[in-house]
């Protein structure tokens, strides 16, 4: 089994990006389930609706989330009728949606959970290790494929060497750069700390590096999100073994999408 894992989703430009690549990605690739982290694709934070859906059309299985889960309160308006939005499932104060989904790929139980990480973040949240007990528990003929959204790139790599040979894949999101670390550890969990990010080319965290500075540094304007430019793509394709539920692979993707390849402005 294959899953094509897409890291935090920034804007539309983001989600044009994959309408545009997923197809020629799944052949490339022999893809056979695909997840994206959309915590940001509503303008740097949450997640509309309607985003929601343009990146299931386009053929994505499962949409994750994180510390920006609830950053456009409209989620809560349809987070409990949808089938493929997994939220962190150790919030300690929300309990809409769900915190991990089981899907049938080709007669292998995948099961994808969401966790926030403790260190340097705000949420409430209960232990992750302690969760992901508890949702192991559950299915125990399963793989699992985590998405641990988090700040330290230590926390991440403590968690997948704990679970290392109970889980399939530990894959790190939050801080849109890819890492370099991605690896099979020794008893079969890929891990990498962080995915990377889907948005603009050039740009900090996925916005106008002018607008950055003018807000970080001289304390005038805002974020802005660009949308007549090149996207960047950061992915990993990760092999995970049917029999053993563990990982026999794990590849990053770092790829530019030419604003020309995007399928019009009314992707934008």
């Amino acid at each position: 089994m294959k899953v094509l894992f897409f890291g935090d989703v920034v804007g539309r430009l983001g989600v044009a990006a994959i309408e545009a690549r997923l197809p020629t990605l799944i052949r490339q690739y022999q893809v056979d389930f695909v997840i994206v982290n959309g915590e940001n694709a509503a303008k740097g934070r949450g997640l509309f609706y309607s985003d929601y859906q343009r990146l299931i059309q386009a053929g994505v299985d499962c949409v994750t989330l994180g510390n920006h889960y609830h950053s456009k309160s409209q989620i809560d308006d349809y987070i409990d009728d949808v089938d493929r939005l997994v939220r962190p499932a150790n919030l300690l104060h929300y309990d809409q949606g769900e915190g991990y989904l089981c899907f049938d790929v080709g007669g292998t139980e995948l099961v994808v959970t969401n966790l926030l990480g403790q260190s340097f973040m705000t949420e409430e949240v209960s232990s992750p290790i302690l969760k992901m007990q508890d949702i192991l528990a559950e299915y125990p003929n399963a793989a699992f494929f985590v998405d641990y959204h988090g700040e330290a790139t230590s926390e991440k790599g403590l968690f997948a060497h704990f679970y290392d040979g109970a889980i399939a894949a530990v894959v790190g999101t939050h801080t849109h750069v890819q890492t370099a670390d991605g690896r099979v550890l020794p008893k079969g969990t890929a891990f990498i700390s962080d995915v990377g990010y889907c948005g603009m080319a050039e740009s900090i965290l996925g916005f106008q590096p002018e607008s950055a500075i003018s807000t970080f540094v001289y304390g005038e304007g805002h974020l802005k999100l660009l949308e007549d430019v090149d996207a960047r793509l950061n992915a990993v394709v990760v092999e995970i073994d049917e029999t053993t539920h563990l990982s026999k692979s794990i590849e990053t993707l770092n790829l530019v999408v030419r604003k020309e390849e995007l399928h019009g402005e009314e992707n934008l």
